[in-house]
């Protein structure tokens, strides 16, 4: 199998893929410019393909990760043998001809929100990230416990700049251009990147399959590990 790279979301660090690190110790974890105690960079997507294998490797990428991952997929195809998108998005934020994205005003307040109560911030995002689980508070706090690197927490530089990443990117012309065989997986009831955003990658990535995680909000892979796991590995194996 070729080598497996995860690649994180906004505001979180590779200690959230901690399960992952376990089921997969030979794959590489990345951390995101500004997070989880990486220098900011201007350019991150140049520094994410500086810490790329030599071979042609297994992106799976995380809602931020996740529109990276298939920026990097279209920059360096020779480089990217296939794709895992994670309760992604080709467009993150609402456009007028776009209603499956976070409307402005929640960005705004994410943006005001890391300027005057970061860590406040942080806290009322991961909430959203299980939002919809159905779990109970001693359950969230052990997710939340083993999951945020709290000894070394994303820069105000990494918070903006991915806010502003989020606010800007704009995929949906470039996605068809993707040639790699690509798995999407999203949670029915993410109350941050609706389903729909990922039955249009589903519909126009050509090579892609979209699995659908019930009674699951933003992060499968915290909330439903071993389903996640398994449906993960299978895949690969049919690269």
């Amino acid at each position: 199998m070729n080598p497996l790279v995860f690649i994180h979301g906004w505001g979180q660090s590779k200690q959230i893929w901690h399960q992952q690190q376990v089921q997969f110790p030979d794959a590489s974890f990345l951390n995101l410019p500004g997070h989880g105690g990486e220098p900011d960079h201007d350019n991150w997507l140049e520094t994410l393909a500086a810490q790329l294998p030599t071979e042609p490797c297994i992106l799976v990428g995380w809602s931020l990760g996740g529109m990276l991952s298939m920026q990097l997929a279209l920059a360096h195809p020779e480089r990217i043998k296939a794709l895992a998108l994670v309760n992604s998005s080709p467009c993150f934020s609402q456009k007028k001809d776009w209603i499956h994205g976070c409307a402005d005003e929640v960005l705004q307040s994410f943006k005001q929100g890391i300027e005057q109560q970061a860590s406040k911030t942080m806290s009322r995002f991961f909430s959203l990230i299980l939002h919809g689980e159905g779990i109970d508070r001693r359950t969230f706090s052990n997710i939340a416990h083993a999951s945020i690197n709290r000894q070394e927490s994303t820069s105000i530089q990494g918070m903006q700049e991915g806010l502003r990443l989020l606010d800007t990117l704009d995929l949906r012309e470039q996605v068809a251009k993707i040639t790699q065989n690509t798995w999407i997986a999203h949670g029915e009831n993410d109350a941050i990147i609706p389903i729909q955003a990922s039955a249009f990658l589903a519909k126009h990535i050509p090579h892609s399959t979209l699995y659908r995680f019930e009674r699951c909000g933003h992060a499968p892979f915290l909330t439903q590990p071993e389903t996640f796991h398994s449906l993960l590995e299978s895949w690969c194996h049919t690269i």
